[in-house]
Order: C-alpha cells, then structure tokens, then sequence
C-alpha cells in the first residue's frame, strides 16, 4: 500500500477537536478559514503522496555522498526539493512582505508532519530553512532581512543552524568558535561545527549557515554567545551569489538512519559573517530557531510513525498465519496481539498528532492576539509536543517491525528504515531528557499556573462529554486529577534533582492524559464511529499507564544515587 498523507486526520482535527475556527475571527488570520484549510492540505497531500513518497526508499539506498568538496544529493531530491518550493510550501507562515504566506503555524505543522511521513530525509532542507526565517524575521536587521528573506522562502537559497561542536554537545555554553571583528560591520568566523543537517546540496544556489560564536571579549558560558549569518557564497553588490566564503564542508557523517540527509561537519576559517542580533545574545536568537524546530521534530516522529503504522496494517491485512480463530479474511490483522499492536500505534499517532497540533494552535493563538495565557500554553506544551511525537515516533515504528515479524528486519520490505530514520528525533534539537527537564524546571517557575490552567480547561471540556460517554470522561477526569497531584509535588520540590529524576515520566503522563483528553473530544464528534471506537481502546488501554508513570515521577532522586559509580561498574 502507497503511503497516503493523513489530509482526512487533519481535516476532522482542525474542523472538530481544535478550535481552527478562532483564528479566523482574529485580524491576522482572518483569511485563514476551513475552506482554505482543507484546500491547503488536499494540494499539499498530493505533493507528498505522488513526488515525495517515491523518494523515502531512494534516499536510503542512495545516500548523500561528498565527492572533492561537493555535496551530492540522493536521486530525485533536487526534484523534490523544487516542488516543495514552487509549492509555496517553505514560506508557509512566513511575513508577506518578504514572499510568504502568513498563514497559521497550524497549517505549516500540518504540511510538515505529511511530508515527514512522505520523506523524512528531504523533509529536514525546508524545515532547517523554515528555522532560519523565523530566527531572521525575529532578530535580523532590515538590511539582512531583505536580501535573505525572499531567497530562503522562495526555496531559491537553502538555511541551516550550527550549534554542537565535537566538545560542546547540550553545553552549547562550551563551545569555542570564535568571531572578530573585521571593522566593516562583517566578523571573521573560526571554528568547527558538527551534526549540521543539510549543511550543504547540490540544487540551491547558496547555502545560509546560522553559526554560534563568540566573540573576543565576551563572558563564559552562554551568556558570552553571539550568533552570525554566514553563507556560503558572499552575495555581490545585486545580491546574487558572488564569491565562495572561506568555509567547507569536511565530512559527511556515517548516520544510522536518514542516509538521503546530508548531516556535516563544517569548518569556518575566518569565513565572514554578519551578526544577527545583539551581541551576546546568539542564544535568545537560535532559541526562536530551535523552538521552530522542537515542534517540528515532533512532527517529523509523528509523521514516520503515521508512514510506519499504514505499512504495517497492510501488511498485516495481506499476510496469512496460523488460525486467527477472529473471522475475517483470515490474515494476521486478525489475531488478537497483532490487532492489539495496530490499534496501539494507530491510537497513539492520532494522540501524538493531536497533542502537536493543539500546540500549533496555541502558538498562532499567541501571535494573533498576544495574550500571554496562549504564550505560556504554546511554551509548556512544546516540549511535550516534541518529547512525546518522536517517543510515539520510535515506538511505532518498532511496533511496525514486530507486526512484520521475520520480514521486519529484511530490509527490502522498507520497515526498517522507519525505525532507523526516527530514531535521531529523540535526541537532536535537545534530547527529550532535556525537554522532559525544561518542563519540570523552566516551564513551572510560574509555580504550576500553566499546567493547572490547563488541567482546568480539560476537566471543564470532559463535563460536555459525560452525557455520552460517562465511564471514558471519568477515567479522563480522575487522570487529571491524579496528574494535578503530581504537578503540586513537582512544584514543591526545591531540591531540582528531585524534579528531573522524575521529569521523564512526568511529561510521558501528561502527555497521556492529554491525549486521553484529545481521544474523548474525537469521540464526541464520531459517535458510534470509528474514532470514538479508537478513543474507547486509547482510554481502556493506554491511559491508565499514567498512573505507573506518575508514581515514578514522584520517587525522588535517592534511589538513583544510590549505588556508587564504582558499585555501578561492578
């Protein structure tokens, strides 16, 4: 079975669980309305399903390759690339004035998800460049945002962002790139990146590498970090592509998966650079990249698990084994543990999707009114997003390789690269330890309003659900309130080795229960249909891990340090 992108899901999602229709009567997203919507997302699905799909095994059994300093791309990415950029798709939320559409986060998380599913390898380029322009819009000068601007969301010049060094990995504080300045308003660039997705191709005319640096006098840590547009070719006075900046790709790293995404080593020797934002304040600037980005990989897992699960219920409805004793046409989808398997990874890709696209929703809400309720919801529910959408991304996936069985792990079936491309989500653009750590820590300094607001909200909505389902709304309301308990203790804890100890399986709960949540309001609009159907195994079945995950969260750290490094070695 082709892989179809999920253009129904996100219909039913916009139209009936999140509340799409209120960005319509706000004045920045007034035109953004259902029938524009749905529009957006049948043409996108199109691209992902005829030009991009054909893609995903290519760049896998083609990798990208470096060849005397040039980057070669996978068979058919340049093409790929092109249609993503003819399509609009790269600009999609991106400011009118400089060429893009302006249209709601929601849509572009939507048209992204469907394209990592399609292609995850490809996916990355119009992501990455996605990152820059909003760093950009965010933090550039007028100057830098009108040549810039208009080249990366065309498609026509492609971005990228350089933080981890070889000795500086989630301590971006440690790193040693260097900036001087050339007295002219441009500094020279010293130093050596690694782990930089698409930092370099053969199909766009420049490539824009945003690079952390410091400069001479600048404190330790981050706090001393300044960042710096660096291109690849320096533009001339019309702004075309002039000549070639003093920076080279070294190697191509060797990945366990995504083989079609070039990821670099890069090394800058003086290469000039423009700063972007003040200096000393890289950090606040490549968070707005990186915060672009956090939701981004969670739809990237997201995506592959939505690519996985369909290759495995077709799998599962063509492949006979054994007595199934269920009826049916007789296939494996009929055993009882392979059903269980298909109906787990399709519930919890809808709830990851959900979840990811409620956090969307809050971003636009944010933007197009400025309340600052929507901001902290956008801010706490980011690191979910991504946590949970690339666990579920991985989990899936591997569930895909079990309903394969033997043939799993042959790797003609195509299974295994799921697994194998997903699997770096959980760790690039802050491993989800970090997210889990972020929510514990930053996002409840405001002594758990964010999370209770929320809380409030949910139990509030699961009162219009009683009348129809009254056993599925109480055991989403209990898991609220269970989870409201935990959220007190979390805030309680001063020691914050208590809280991270726990932070793991705390965002895994919320993320349950939200999804439980999710799954209910789908319901209410399916009933008797197969999402309500859904909703019932996801709330039977997979929301009461809360209860396990929460009473690990709360264990504190003791038991952790409790046996020493040595007695650990031993």
């Amino acid at each position: 079975m082709p892989y179809r992108a999920a253009v129904d899901d996100f219909d039913f999602l916009l139209g009936q669980v999140i509340d799409f229709a209120a960005l319509s009567e706000t004045q920045l997203f007034a035109d953004a309305t259902q029938d524009l919507s749905k529009a957006i997302l049948a043409e996108a699905g199109k691209m992902c399903d005829a030009v991009l799909a054909p893609l995903q095994r290519a760049g896998d059994l083609h990798p990208a390759r470096l060849e005397n300093g040039v980057v070669r791309t996978s068979p058919g990415y340049a093409e790929g690339f092109k249609a993503i950029a003819e399509g609009g798709w790269i600009g999609m939320s991106a400011d009118p004035d400089y060429g893009g559409m302006g249209l709601p986060m929601s849509l572009t998380y939507a048209v992204n998800e469907m394209m990592s599913g399609a292609c995850l390898s490809l996916q990355l380029a119009p992501l990455m460049c996605q990152g820059q322009i909003e760093a950009l819009e965010h933090h550039a000068s007028d100057a830098i945002k009108a040549l810039y601007l208009p080249k990366l969301i065309s498609g026509e010049w492609t971005g990228t962002m350089n933080l981890t060094e070889p000795q500086a990995g989630s301590d971006v504080g440690a790193l040693s790139s260097k900036a001087i300045s050339n007295g002219d308003g441009t500094y020279a660039i010293t130093g050596q990146k690694i782990y930089i997705s698409w930092g370099d191709n053969d199909f766009a005319a420049n490539v824009c590498h945003l690079v952390l640096a410091r400069l001479p006098d600048a404190p330790s840590g981050t706090k001393g970090i300044s960042l710096f547009l660096v291109p690849k070719f320096l533009p001339d006075e019309n702004g075309d592509p002039g000549s070639r900046n003093t920076l080279s790709v070294v190697s191509l790293e060797h990945k366990l998966g995504l083989h079609g995404s070039p990821t670099a080593v890069m090394q800058y020797d003086g290469a000039t650079g423009w700063m972007v934002g003040p200096e000393h304040g890289g950090m606040a600037a490549m968070f707005t990249m990186m915060n672009n980005a956090r939701l981004g990989v969670g739809g990237q897992g997201i995506g592959v698990a939505e690519a996985a699960c369909q290759q495995a219920l077709a799998y599962a409805m063509e492949r006979k084994q054994g007595r199934t004793g269920a009826g049916g046409a007789g296939t494996i989808a009929d055993h009882a543990d392979v059903r269980r398997m298909l109906m787990a990874m399709k519930a919890d890709t809808f709830a990851a999707r959900a979840i990811a696209l409620s956090c969307a929703h809050a971003i636009d809400m944010g933007r197009a009114t400025g309340a600052a309720d929507w901001t902290a919801r956008a801010a706490f529910l980011t690191p979910i997003a991504k946590a949970f959408g690339s666990d579920v991304g991985i989990e899936v996936a591997q569930t895909g390789l079990q309903v394969h069985g033997g043939m799993g792990v042959i790797e003609e079936t195509g299974a295994a690269q799921y697994s194998r491309d997903v699997r770096v989500t959980a760790i690039y653009e802050g491993t989800n330890g970090i997210q889990a750590m972020d929510l514990v820590g930053r996002k409840m300094l405001d002594g758990g309003e964010a999370a209770n607001r929320l809380l409030d909200e949910i139990e509030a909505e699961i009162e219009g659900a009683r009348v129809h389902f009254p056993n599925m709304a109480d055991a989403v309301w209990q898991s609220c309130e269970t989870l409201r308990e935990a959220t007190d203790w979390m805030v309680a804890q001063t020691d914050m080795n208590a809280r991270f100890a726990g932070a793991v399986p705390y965002l895994r709960s919320f993320a349950r229960v939200l999804g439980g949540h999710l799954h209910l309001l789908s319901a209410k609009a399916d009933i008797g249909g197969p999402r309500e159907k859904l909703a019932r195994f996801y709330i039977q079945r997979l929301l009461p891990e809360h209860q396990g995950l929460l009473a690990h969260a709360q264990a504190g750290d003791k038991d952790l340090f409790a046996l020493t490094t040595e007695e650990l070695i031993a």
